[in-house]
C-alpha cells in the first residue's frame, strides 16, 4: 500500500548542483561572482569543498556551462525574497460595482457618486456602474441613459469611459478606467 510521503510530488530544482552536474569541464565563477576561468569539473568540485560551498551549475546551454561557486541555501532564499517583493510591488486592479436605480435620490447619488470616486483615482481600480430596471421602468431607458451621462460626465476628471452603456437583461451596465496620469 502506498503511503502519502510516496505521492508527495518532489519539487524539481531550476538548478544542478555539485555531482549532478554532467559536463567535464565548466567556466568557474567564484563566490563574489568574479571570473576564475574555464576548470575541470573535478578541480571545480575540489575548490567548492575548500570553500565549503555548492557549485551551481548557472547557464546549461553555454559551452562550456557556466557555473558558480556560492552557498545554494543562500542563494534560494534570496531569490525567492526577491520573487516576493516584486509580487508585492504589483497593483492588482480590482473591479467595483455600484448599483444605481433610475429613481436614485440626489442625496445617495452624491454618496455613491463619493465612493466611486475614491474607487477610481485613489485606489486605481475601475468601476462597474450598474443602473438595475424594475417592473415597467425599463420602458423609460432615456432616463437610465441621462444617469448614466451624467455620471461619465461628472467622473470625466478622473476617469474614461471602458465599455460605453448597454442594456443587458434588466440592467444597463458601463464600466470606468482610471485615467492614465
Amino acid at each position: 500500500m502506498a503511503t502519502f510521503a510516496d505521492r508527495r510530488a518532489i519539487p524539481e530544482r531550476k538548478h544542478r548542483l555539485n555531482r549532478e552536474i554532467t559536463a567535464p569541464e565548466v567556466r568557474l565563477n567564484g563566490p563574489e561572482n568574479e571570473p576564475i576561468g574555464v576548470v575541470s569539473i573535478q578541480e571545480a568540485l575540489r575548490m567548492a569543498g575548500d570553500m565549503d560551498v555548492d557549485l551551481v551549475e548557472i547557464a546549461a546551454t553555454a559551452n562550456p556551462p557556466v557555473c558558480r561557486l556560492m552557498d545554494y541555501g543562500k542563494f534560494k532564499y534570496m531569490e525567492q525574497k526577491r520573487a516576493a517583493e516584486a509580487k508585492a510591488k504589483q497593483k492588482v486592479i480590482e473591479v467595483k460595482e455600484v448599483k444605481f436605480r433610475p429613481g436614485t435620490d440626489e442625496g445617495d447619488y452624491q454618496i455613491k457618486m463619493r465612493n466611486l470616486r475614491r474607487f477610481i483615482a485613489e485606489d486605481g481600480d475601475k468601476g462597474k456602474v450598474t443602473l438595475r430596471y424594475r417592473g415597467r421602468e425599463i420602458t423609460h431607458q432615456d432616463i437610465g441613459m441621462r444617469l448614466l451621462e451624467r455620471i461619465r460626465d461628472e467622473l470625466a476628471d478622473v476617469a474614461v469611459v471602458e465599455h460605453m452603456p448597454k442594456l443587458e437583461g434588466r440592467q444597463m451596465i458601463m464600466v470606468l478606467a482610471p485615467k492614465k496620469r
